[in-house]
């Protein structure tokens, strides 16, 4: 069994490529809770429901998040009724949300209602929140502390970051089925997320960093020179005091990772690290890196 710690665009990218190579039933995914918030009634968690659209086959591959072909007719709505939501929440997206912020109000755990949702989804890989405790992320700047969201969505990123903090302070533990997960393991992959705000906080969960020491470790890089592929990774590493570089994406892996692959056009040289391209533009080049991770996995 290959476990993959997932963020919500460049992992599920890889994950795309590795679905190809490997059957469902031997993947699982840890995924990042910190950018989940409730929304209008619903239980917002865009990292997990972008892992389990594209094994329902319903991701829109355009964006990497929300259903495809999704209508907005109740977003809309609520705009004319006053009501400004900081995400464009699709219709058929809404529903899940509602769906799970309905079970969580209920009793059940997060990692309960994912399992429901995934198998009425028909999702056959294992898709593990990292906690089924809160732990957001937030971005803090020269105006104010913005929840992820906020500051990603609404705000586009154009607010310098000064640096990152969690709520609550402390970690939650992992659930014990991602501490399974990790030590069951053939070996773990770490996708290219965001170091700081996707990774970071599946590392922060208690049980996760003593797991991976035990475990074989594979991890992608998201930078290619001093950007990453997408998103606001470089910025938030700047603003956390790390070098925004794969130089800087090792140091925080350097502890539990035992093959580090980056870009084959990266300038910044990382010793020992495993060369391969990682410009996932269409499936054909996510299988292509997938092979290469499972590759080095099997050695």
């Amino acid at each position: 069994m290959i476990t993959v710690l997932s963020g919500g665009t460049g992992t599920p990218k890889l994950l795309r490529g590795l679905r190809q190579r490997l059957s469902d039933r031997d993947l699982a995914v840890v995924v990042n809770t910190g950018e989940d918030c409730w929304v209008t009634g619903g239980h917002l968690s865009p990292d997990v429901d972008t892992v389990l659209y594209l094994c329902a086959g319903l991701l829109n591959e355009q964006t990497w998040w929300g259903i495809a072909e999704d209508t907005f007719a109740c977003h809309e709505a609520l705009r004319s009724l006053g009501e400004e939501e900081v995400v464009r929440i699709g219709d058929r997206d809404r529903a899940v949300q509602l769906l799970r912020g309905e079970l969580l109000r209920r009793g059940m755990t997060l990692t309960g209602a994912t399992d429901l949702i995934a198998a009425r989804l028909g999702v056959g890989v294992r898709v593990l929140p990292m906690a089924d405790e809160p732990y957001a992320t937030h971005v803090l700047t020269d105006e104010g502390r913005l929840h992820f969201q906020e500051w990603w969505v609404r705000y586009r990123g154009g607010i310098s970051p000064r640096g990152i903090v969690w709520e609550p302070v402390a970690p939650p533990p992992a659930t014990s089925e991602v501490l399974a997960a990790l030590r069951e393991a053939d070996a773990v992959v770490i996708g290219p997320s965001n170091p700081v705000t996707s990774i970071g906080p599946i590392l922060a969960c208690g049980g996760v960093r003593e797991a991976l020491r035990d475990a074989f470790v594979v991890a992608v890089s998201p930078f290619i020179g001093d950007a990453p592929v997408s998103g606001p990774a470089g910025a938030l590493m700047a603003a956390c005091g790390f070098e925004p570089t794969s130089r800087g994406v090792l140091s925080l892996y350097a502890e539990f990772c035992d093959v580090f692959v980056q870009d084959v056009r990266d300038p910044v040289a990382v010793p020992g690290a495993v060369r391969a391209d990682t410009l996932m533009t269409d499936a054909a080049r996510s299988e292509v890196l997938a092979e290469v991770v499972l590759d080095l996995a099997r050695r």
